[in-house]
């Protein structure tokens, strides 16, 4: 990590506005760009020393979960997904405006369904309601 860790409690951050970063990655997840997504935030989340490097890297990991999701890799999705979940947990259920307990939801959903259809039915996913990152006011 850059600089090394910094001290601090893991929600400290959470009540600062996002950065515009954040913002333009959560526009990307919104228009289903999850590469996209995930090259934004991945340079935000490895310049970031503070702990809420991981609200960044959880919402990666889950756009990534979906991109492989996409692409027909089961083992992908089903791990990333799982992983971003877990990473965000901490910070639900609302940090620097993202509405953390509802991406945790959705994605909870999502990869349950994907465990349910399996590696070769990943094809059958209803892509009509994905995961959503919102913010809330």
């Amino acid at each position: 990590m850059p600089g090394g860790l910094i001290e601090e409690p893991l929600r400290a951050r959470c009540d600062e506005p996002p950065p515009q970063e954040l913002l333009h990655a959560i526009e990307e997840f919104e228009h289903g760009e999850y590469f996209e997504q995930h090259e934004t935030l991945e340079t935000l989340w490895r310049g970031t020393r503070t702990p809420i490097r991981d609200l960044y890297h959880g919402i990666l990991q889950i756009g990534v979960g979906l991109h492989h999701l996409r692409r027909g890799n089961f083992h992908g999705a089903s791990v990333l997904l799982e992983e971003g979940i877990e990473r965000l947990r901490p910070f639900a259920p609302t940090c620097q405006r993202v509405d953390v307990a509802a991406l945790i939801r959705d994605a909870t959903r999502t990869r349950q369904r994907v465990i349910e259809l399996g590696p070769g039915q990943l094809a059958r996913f209803d892509w009509s309601e994905p995961p959503r990152v919102r913010l809330l006011d």
